[in-house]
């Protein structure tokens, strides 16, 4: 059973990260399951700390950009999502190509959702876990 309230393809919600840090990271989506949203990420001069290693608060806006855009789009018409909390826990470096993040809903209330989103580098180790709980409002 779908999760989906609202139904954009994957260039509509491309095309909505565009020109802000979306864009600039280099996030697009680039999968829609019945019950998850798949993105990737390259890792190169935007997305790596000093030591040439993924940034993990880069790993983090990762982690909340796919989750926000599945939770945007399982609320309800004239419903939007705001992050309330976010963790990320880094399991492994990485430090070329590029990382996919996978968000599956925990809960999908009416008020609040809760988004389970892992982190998968090219060689689908697993890198980074995280949590995400956003809030439902009217936009």
């Amino acid at each position: 059973m779908s999760i989906w309230k609202k139904h954009y393809s994957l260039a509509q919600l491309n095309q909505q990260g565009k020109h802000c840090a979306v864009g600039h990271l280099g996030i697009e989506i680039i999968e829609q399951g019945e019950d998850y949203l798949k993105a990737s990420m390259p890792i190169d001069h935007r997305t790596t700390q000093p030591y040439g290693f993924l940034h993990g608060g880069i790993s983090a806006a990762l982690a909340e950009t796919v989750a926000s855009v599945a939770g945007f789009c399982c609320a309800e018409e004239g419903k939007g999502v705001v992050g309330v909390e976010i963790n990320a826990s880094h399991l492994r470096p990485v430090r070329s190509g590029f990382v996919t993040a996978i968000a599956k809903p925990l809960r999908l209330g009416t008020t609040l959702q809760v988004w389970q989103i892992d982190i998968h580098d090219q060689q689908d180790k697993l890198c980074c876990v995280s949590r995400l709980t956003l809030s439902v409002m009217n936009i």
